[in-house]
C-alpha cells in the first residue's frame, strides 16, 4: 500500500496544521478519474471531500474575522449544493481546473486559516454551530479536519494514514475533552468523529466537539 508524506508545516498557536499528500502525488493528478473516487466511508467523492475540507478550513477562518465577531450567529456566507445530497460548500473548486484545482483550493483556504489564527487576539470569540470559539480553537478545529478528511481520502485512494499520536492528543485534549483516555489517540480521534468503533465502545451514530 501506498503511504502519505507530509509535504508542508503550518504552526500556530493551536497546534500545527499539516498538508499531507500522497507520494507520487505528481503521478496521482495524472490518473484520470481518480478523484471520483469514493472518499472511504463518506457519501462523496474525493474531490468532494478535498472540496470540503477547503470550505472547513475558509469556515473557520472567517468567523474570528470581523473587527467585533458578531455571537449570535456565523458570517452570512452563502452554502450552495453542486449535486442533490451533496455537501452544501461556500468553497468550490472549478472542474476545468483539474485534479489540481481542489489541491489549490485547499492549500490556499488552509493559508487564510493559518494567518487568521496567528493574528486574531487571543482572548477574540467568535461564533461556531457547536459554540462560540476562540482561535486555538479554531485551529484545532482546523486540524482535526484535517486528520480526519485526510484518512476518509487515503482510504478511498489506497493509501496509508497514520498521523502523530501527539497532535491527535491534543486536539482530544482541545475539543474532546470527555473522550476516552485509555486508547491510543489515533483510532480514539476517529471514533470521536464517528468513524470506526473502539474496543468496548460502539462507533457513534453522531458526534460533536466542545470548542468552548
Amino acid at each position: 500500500m501506498a503511504s502519505c508524506r507530509s509535504v508542508t508545516r503550518w504552526r500556530s498557536p493551536g497546534g500545527v496544521f499539516r498538508r499531507c499528500e500522497p507520494a507520487g502525488s505528481a503521478r496521482s493528478r495524472r490518473r484520470a478519474g481518480r478523484e471520483m473516487t469514493k472518499a472511504g466511508s463518506l457519501e462523496r467523492d474525493c474531490w468532494e471531500t478535498v472540496e470540503h475540507l477547503g470550505d472547513d478550513f475558509f469556515a473557520h477562518a472567517v468567523q474570528p474575522g470581523p473587527s467585533v465577531p458578531p455571537l449570535d450567529g456565523e458570517v452570512p456566507s452563502v452554502w450552495e449544493r453542486r449535486r442533490p445530497g451533496g455537501p452544501a460548500n461556500a468553497v468550490h473548486a472549478e472542474r476545468g481546473a483539474g485534479p489540481a484545482g481542489p489541491l489549490r483550493v485547499l492549500e490556499a483556504s488552509g493559508a487564510l486559516l493559518v494567518a487568521m489564527v496567528r493574528t486574531s487576539a487571543s482572548r477574540t470569540r467568535a461564533p461556531h454551530v457547536f459554540g462560540a470559539s476562540d482561535p486555538e480553537g479554531f485551529a484545532a478545529m482546523g486540524v482535526v479536519e484535517a486528520l480526519v478528511h485526510t484518512h476518509d481520502l487515503a482510504r478511498g485512494l489506497g493509501l496509508a494514514w497514520d498521523p502523530p499520536a501527539d497532535l491527535c492528543s491534543r486536539v482530544l485534549a482541545r475539543l474532546f475533552p470527555d473522550a476516552p483516555s485509555s486508547t491510543d489517540p489515533w483510532p480514539t480521534l476517529l471514533w470521536s468523529t464517528g468513524r470506526p468503533e473502539l474496543p468496548g465502545h460502539p462507533r457513534l451514530s453522531s458526534w460533536r466537539w466542545d470548542g468552548t
